[in-house]
Parts: structure tokens; C-alpha cells; sequence
């Protein structure tokens, strides 16, 4: 079984990845990423994967996220698909669920601010991903290590803030 992450290259993305890696090396699970990459402007610009007048080079964003994947978590897998449509999110999820389902996961790591709350938006990719029931969803909320004693976060992965939190790097 693996610990897989849907991946956008978000904040929470990346705590997700992260702390997937460090359950999955506290319980020497495997990790794989997957990710799903429309090829349409106006997503590529609400991801903030380019600037407002930036062109889209699909397969410059596919090599970032592959890249941001191999620096927090090197042994991951990485599984991407390119899409041509901007579907609504019920569809995107689809695609991004198919792929989860490739890798027979045991647990998702979701990194979602709005997935789980008792007010649901119906415009959450995470929502659609989280109601699958064939595998469990770990939902990372916020972007510091955990506070388990028997799991000790990669600092590596993390930043001190000047605070006693640390947040991914």
C-alpha cells in the first residue's frame, strides 16, 4: 500500500507531502504524488503557477512540480496527467482520483484549508477527493510539523518562523 498526495504545489500541498513522508517513514510506507495539470490559462494563473501575463509553458510547470515533489520528498513517485479542458471540480477530481487509485493507497494526505468543515464549499476539489471510500484521507490544515512525540518531523522539510512553529520551507 502507499501514502498518496494529490499535489498542486500549494503551501498545504506541501505540508501534506511532507508529513506523508513522515508517517511514511515512521511506518515504512511508501509515498507517491500525483498530479493533475490543466491546459488552460485562467487555472495555471489561479494556482499561481504563472504571472498574470506570464505565457503557459505546460511543460515548464509539469518540470516545477516534479522538482518541488524530488526536493521534499526524493523518493516519491510522481505521477502527472495533462488535461485540455478546465473542468468544474467534480470532474477535476475525477481525474485526480483515478490517479490516487492507480497507486492502491492506503491513506491520502490532503492539504486542504476548507475540506472537513461542517460548511462545505461545493467549489472544493478536496471535498470530491475526501468522500472516496475506499481509502482513508489524513487532511493537513495547517502547515507546521505535527505535535506527535513518536513521529519527529524532518526538519530538513521545515523553516524556523521565530515563533516554536516551524512551516515547510
Amino acid at each position: 500500500m502507499t501514502f498518496v498526495v494529490p499535489f498542486d504545489g500549494s503551501e498545504l500541498a506541501e505540508a501534506a507531502l511532507v508529513r506523508a513522508v513522515e508517517y511514511g517513514g515512521a511506518l515504512d510506507e511508501s509515498i507517491a504524488a500525483v498530479v493533475v495539470v490543466p491546459e488552460r490559462n485562467g487555472y495555471a494563473r489561479e494556482k499561481g503557477w504563472i504571472d498574470e501575463n506570464e505565457p503557459y509553458d505546460v511543460d515548464a510547470v509539469v518540470a516545477g512540480l516534479r522538482e518541488q515533489v524530488r526536493t521534499l520528498a526524493p523518493s516519491a513517485a510522481f505521477e502527472c496527467e495533462r488535461i485540455r479542458e478546465f473542468p468544474p471540480e467534480a470532474e477535476l477530481a475525477d481525474h485526480i482520483e483515478r490517479l490516487i487509485l492507480n497507486h492502491d493507497p492506503s491513506v491520502v494526505f490532503l492539504g486542504s484549508d476548507n475540506v472537513g468543515r461542517v460548511v462545505t464549499p461545493l467549489t472544493s476539489v478536496g471535498v470530491h477527493v475526501a468522500a472516496e471510500e475506499s481509502y482513508d484521507v489524513f487532511i493537513v490544515r495547517r502547515p507546521e510539523p505535527p505535535k506527535l512525540e513518536a513521529l519527529e518531523p524532518h526538519s530538513e522539510f521545515y523553516r524556523e518562523t521565530g515563533s516554536t512553529e516551524r512551516s515547510p520551507q
